[in-house]
């Protein structure tokens, strides 16, 4: 796979860096079976570019996947950095003679994207007051942005609908999942129009810099049209404090902060309440996301420890979830 990969950046490379242009350090960062991330630089003439190769391993089907395209995404990166929001730029757009399939590259910033050290690390002592307002004003940019055509769109009883028949169908009995269903399903807020959601903003998918804060915006596949106090919600979800359940937001920030920084970044206000709403509806359906993840494993279909490990969290949102209906929601 690494040869493959190589060779189709090799013929690339010109087009990167310039005549004469070479591939150096090849790396694969991640991948699951249908999506692989790889660093490599590019030396030539005009220097070391450091960059970041996405690509996805097999076909894309729009109808059956909740993500976007590669290509839609690098459409969302470039329309976030046009209003300011920090991404990973957009360099290039794999077309088919790349020998890629589908694929894009962004250029590579530095920084720390492991939750946890984000909320315990020393290194970030300076800059981690201040996250939690720099992702409201974020935040604030992304849902100001004009999207891509063919988003879907997401509502809040959509989704309860959309995750409890994946919940019914698992045959799970959990009490506090299935009081979160019916109470989510009376208090849903009255909808506002809808904007560009990054759709999985959280501590872990932020590229953070001990001397700057946030530095980028990082995986885009989930991106859709929404409530805007759906991606404030998510950041505060329990399961993203990386341990910190006494700082709301990502374990390192308070509500107010991230509303405050929401309207400076020149967004309107939105009232705490519904984004403790929208929190409770993400703690549930990650809940109901590792109780699948977990099926999975326990079925033969996926045999990695990581499923089962990821499925033990459920723990996690049901504690979110007893400790939001306790204080009023």
């Amino acid at each position: 796979m690494q040869g493959e990969v190589f060779e189709a950046l090799k013929g690339l490379a010109p087009t990167l860096g310039g005549e004469g242009a070479q591939i150096a350090d090849l790396q694969r960062l991640s991948g699951g079976a249908s999506m692989q991330t790889w660093a490599f630089a590019v030396v030539g003439g005009r220097g070391r570019d450091e960059l970041i190769l996405r690509r996805r391993v097999g076909s894309f089907d729009p109808d059956a996947a909740r993500s976007v395209s590669l290509e839609v995404e690098a459409a969302l990166i470039t329309a976030a950095e046009k209003v300011g929001a920090p991404v990973a730029p957009l360099v290039h757009l794999a077309r088919p003679q790349d020998g890629l399939g589908e694929a894009h590259i962004t250029r590579r910033i530095s920084g720390e994207t492991l939750g946890r050290k984000i909320v315990s690390d020393p290194r970030f002592d300076a800059v981690r007051p201040a996250l939690a307002r720099q992702c409201g004003a974020i935040l604030a940019q992304i849902h100001s942005a004009q999207p891509p055509e063919g988003l879907k769109t997401v509502d809040a009883l959509a989704e309860l609908a959309r995750y409890e028949e994946i919940y019914r169908a698992s045959g799970a009995e959990r009490p506090i999942l299935e009081l979160a269903f019916q109470h989510l399903k009376k208090r849903a807020p009255e909808p506002r129009p809808a904007v560009l959601l990054h759709g999985d903003f959280r501590n872990g998918n932020l590229m953070v810099d001990p001397d700057k804060g946030v530095a980028a915006v990082l995986d885009w596949e989930l991106s859709h049209m929404g409530d805007p106090a759906e991606d404030l919600g998510w950041i505060c979800v329990n399961s993203w404090r990386f341990g910190r359940s006494d700082r709301p937001v990502g374990g390192f920030g308070e509500y107010r902060d991230l509303l405050d920084g929401y309207v400076e970044g020149g967004g309107e206000a939105i009232p705490l309440e519904r984004v403790l709403y929208w929190q409770a509806l993400g703690s549930l359906k990650w809940g109901v996301m590792c109780l699948m993840m977990y099926a999975s494993y326990a079925n033969g279909t996926d045999a990695s420890v990581e499923r089962p490990m990821i499925g033990r969290r459920v723990s996690e949102t049901e504690i979110d979830l007893v400790t939001l209906l306790e204080n009023g929601l």
